[in-house]
């Protein structure tokens, strides 16, 4: 599933660690994630869009 993480964690000046971190995940997670090889729970997806204050279709593109 294709996501605005990456792009959304730099304006925020993020690392990996940062947001890993704010989500009680690992950084390797965080990394998956935001190259594609992985998509997130439902619970994660949410708790994401919690961090960066938007809506989940905001940040994924389930058609990607």
């Amino acid at each position: 599933m294709k996501n605005r993480l990456k792009v959304l964690r730099a304006e925020r000046d993020w690392s990996q660690g940062d947001l890993a971190e704010k989500l009680g995940v690992s950084r390797q997670s965080v990394n998956a994630i935001e190259t594609g090889k992985y998509d997130p729970s439902l619970p994660l997806a949410f708790t994401i869009a919690e961090v960066f204050e938007l809506a989940i279709e905001q940040i994924f593109d389930p058609k990607g």
